[in-house]
């Protein structure tokens, strides 16, 4: 009995526009996220491995660092950068829609 109606509450959600909407938002956004992310470290490794010699350059003759150390920084920057993107999102729209689903079905619990 209480199976049956957990599997009808699931049928619910899943056919709820908002729900539906939710998830498309959500996947899309992750998969761009990713997608950016990965991205910017593939291109740092594939110029390290077939152009090491591009990240060697000093920064100034008298100093020993190159410029390989602010572009990795900045890499890592801009991937904190991107998951707080994606947490003030999820916990904005993302949350939003999900309290949205959850008003819908709520008689249904």
């Amino acid at each position: 009995m209480e199976e049956c109606m957990n599997d009808e509450l699931v049928q619910r959600i899943r056919s709820n526009p908002k729900y539906q909407e939710l998830v498309k938002k959500r996947t899309g956004f992750g998969w761009k996220l990713g997608i950016f992310v990965l991205a910017m470290y593939y291109i740092y490794i594939l110029v390290i491995a077939f152009n090491p010699t591009a990240l060697a350059t000093k920064l100034s003759d008298e100093g020993v660092m190159t410029i390989a150390f602010p572009i990795g920084a900045g890499i890592i920057i801009v991937s904190f950068i991107t998951t707080i993107i994606y947490v003030v999102k999820a916990n904005g729209e993302f949350e939003d829609l999900t309290n949205q689903v959850k008003e819908d079905v709520k008689d249904a619990l």
